[in-house]
């Protein structure tokens, strides 16, 4: 499938780019700080049965940075009011790493066009003992080596030079990334308090062997949303849509399927 035309919205005084293709269930895929520069080969496959709907966060990409970007329970009310400017019903959320933080954070503020939840990798909750990397302390080629678990997978992506283009992305990528993650790192210590108030079916994705936010994390996220369900990939890092995409998104069409 060709890359969607990308589109935008305003949201509170924020032009949001996103794209939308496909039809079925309606998918609402929240990316990570990498963005979602690119209509990826996994989105593309979950558009083949679903209603794919691909914003780019205010900060990131293609959409605009507003003054009012200040921390992460501002992506979590932008993403209720996406919601409801596109009027997204019975929506089925995908987050991806910071994603998927975002998606927690707007789901126990109460988000009832929900209608079940998959978090890949995310961030936003910590596990006592468990380490996490910094990735605001890695360079480009350290970044993918460690989100990464197939190495050679990860020099083949350092050895593509990026564009002009794609360099000044990746730059508002990290500032926006900073603004909203840097202290405390990655995680909101009050989120956990509230995660029981999330009631839509859960799943969790996580990469064996993510060295960012080992599986861990996601031990103790299922523990504290109702009914969550963690499901492990084998052989995979941060990036279980890249990685193993055929895994990933049978896991998400599945799940989506049942709920």
């Amino acid at each position: 499938m060709a890359s969607p035309e990308p589109a935008s919205v305003p949201i509170n005084g924020c032009d949001v780019a996103y794209r939308r293709a496909g039809s079925g269930p309606t998918l609402l895929y929240l990316h990570g700080a990498g963005g979602a520069y690119d209509w990826a080969p996994f989105l593309a496959r979950l558009a083949e049965t679903h209603d794919v709907v691909v914003p780019e966060h205010p900060g990131f990409g293609r959409s605009g940075t507003p003054a009012w970007l200040d921390g992460i329970e501002d992506l979590a009310y932008y993403v209720l009011e996406f919601a409801d400017a596109l009027d997204l019903r019975d929506v089925h959320v995908v987050g991806s790493s910071l994603g998927g933080w975002i998606a927690m954070e707007a789901a126990v503020r109460g988000f009832p066009r929900m209608r079940s939840l998959t978090l890949s990798c995310s961030a936003g909750v910590r596990a006592r003992g468990v380490a996490t990397g910094d990735p605001f302390l890695w360079n480009r080629a350290q970044q993918f080596r460690a989100v990464l678990h197939d190495q050679a997978m990860a020099e083949a992506a350092i050895a593509r030079e990026p564009t002009p283009e794609q360099i000044e992305i990746e730059l508002k990528n990290r500032y926006a990334f900073a603004r909203v993650a840097w202290e405390p790192r990655l995680h909101n210590p009050n989120l956990k308090k509230w995660l029981h108030r999330i009631r839509v079916p859960t799943q969790l994705l996580w990469g064996a062997n993510d060295r960012l936010l080992p599986v861990g994390h996601g031990e103790e996220i299922a523990r504290l949303i109702p009914g969550a369900v963690l499901r492990t990939i084998p052989d995979c890092g941060h990036l279980p849509q890249i990685e193993k995409a055929e895994a990933w998104v049978a896991a998400v069409a599945g799940f989506i399927a049942e709920h």
